[in-house]
């Protein structure tokens, strides 16, 4: 083989890949349409983006209305709220200013020797008191909704204005009479408004502003309740004739006459109900809501004020001490008091419990005026 074939084959060799690239291209070429460009990118069409960005704009818009709404519902719902909230809390003041009065009353009609001239200028002092929660109450400004039920609560407030003067009149015209049946039903009669002024603010003013609530779906807004009359027999003849008795007997200078004395009647155990025995001995459970129930009778054949009711659990070193006070209690009558709260009692001891009445003026018996129970407390 001569050089110039080597040169031959060797040229043959590298230009090979070259020519069947160069007919691989060429082949391409051919299939390929003639006259068509190559296929450019998708794209979007050209009115496309402006009408895409429109309705993103839009959606915000929308967007920022419905939160804009929102938030401005929020401000009315929340100064709604303030409105009921504001008006319902001085109502609460007017409430508490008139209870007041009210337990002012029933300290002063149950006030032992209490005569007919002090209690006229203290009586008078509590009309004026209630006069001004009346002024208070009509300065009050309720939501619109709760306007009848506003001029319920200043006709309540009335009612006891008018009850505070009737019996003001009625001890005034009483005041040198002999017959203390009419002069009690007088004195009832006036104090049968109290207790009108009581239902007007329960079923006009507060059940009615509850249910405005509801309706207006406000919750954790508490309507005030307010309570005049401290003691629920306080407006009827049994009681008022007494009163008249007593005031009558102070004022000229009488001493208690007839038959005064209280006794013991029972202790009961609550939550269980059962009734301790003095001769034996009792197991009693110490819960968190024991209690103890003891009922005083009036075994007179007058009325008694301020009865102070004692009861003593003798341990040791410290024994427990409770009091409470009984009002009024009629002849013949048998009223409770309730002591609760013993969270330091000794378990497993003997122990004894003692309950005394204090005796009342002209009492000359009073053997029964205490009692004393043997008890052993138990953790249930």
């Amino acid at each position: 083989m001569s050089e110039r074939d080597d040169d031959n084959i060797e040229f043959d060799f590298f230009e090979e890949p070259e020519t069947r690239e160069a007919a691989a291209q060429q082949r391409a070429e051919r299939r390929a349409p003639r006259g068509r460009p190559p296929r450019a990118p998708l794209r979007p069409a050209a009115g496309l983006t402006p009408l895409l960005r429109l309705v993103g704009l839009i959606a915000f818009a929308i967007l920022v209305v419905v939160l804009l709404v929102l938030w401005v519902q929020g401000c009315q719902d929340d100064k709604k709220r303030n409105s009921y909230r504001d008006y319902l809390g001085d109502v609460a003041a007017v409430a508490k200013d008139s209870e007041t009065v009210g337990r002012g009353l029933n300290d002063l009609l149950t006030t032992p020797g209490l005569k007919q001239s002090e209690l006229q200028t203290k009586l008078n002092g509590l009309v004026q008191q209630q006069e001004l929660g009346v002024a208070q109450a009509q300065k009050l400004d309720p939501p619109g909704p709760l306007r009848p039920a506003q001029r319920s609560l200043v006709e309540a407030l009335q009612f006891r204005v008018s009850g505070l003067q009737g019996l003001a009149r009625a001890f005034e015209q009483t005041k040198g009479s002999s017959d203390a049946a009419a002069a009690g039903a007088m004195l009832a009669a006036q104090a049968q408004r109290l207790v009108a002024g009581d239902v007007i603010w329960d079923d006009l003013f507060k059940e009615s502003a509850v249910a405005e609530l509801k309706r207006q779906q406000i919750s954790g807004i508490e309507v005030p309740d307010s309570n005049f009359v401290q003691t629920a027999d306080l407006a009827s003849n049994r009681s008022m004739v007494p009163i008249w008795q007593r005031i009558h007997g102070a004022s000229t200078g009488g001493t208690p006459t007839g038959l005064h004395g209280t006794g013991i009647a029972y202790v009961k155990v609550l939550p269980a109900g059962a009734q301790l025995s003095p001769t034996a001995e009792n197991t009693v459970e110490a819960s968190t809501d024991l209690t103890f129930v003891v009922g005083v009778q009036d075994t007179g054949d007058n009325q008694e004020v301020k009865l102070v009711v004692t009861l003593t659990i003798k341990q040791s070193p410290t024994p427990i001490v409770k009091k409470a006070t009984i009002d009024l209690i009629n002849p013949g009558e048998t009223k409770s008091v309730s002591f609760a709260d013993f969270p330091q009692v000794q378990f497993g001891e003997k122990l004894s419990l003692l309950v005394a009445v204090d005796p009342v003026p002209a009492e000359k018996n009073t053997t029964n005026n205490s009692a004393e129970y043997p008890v052993i407390f138990s953790l249930g």
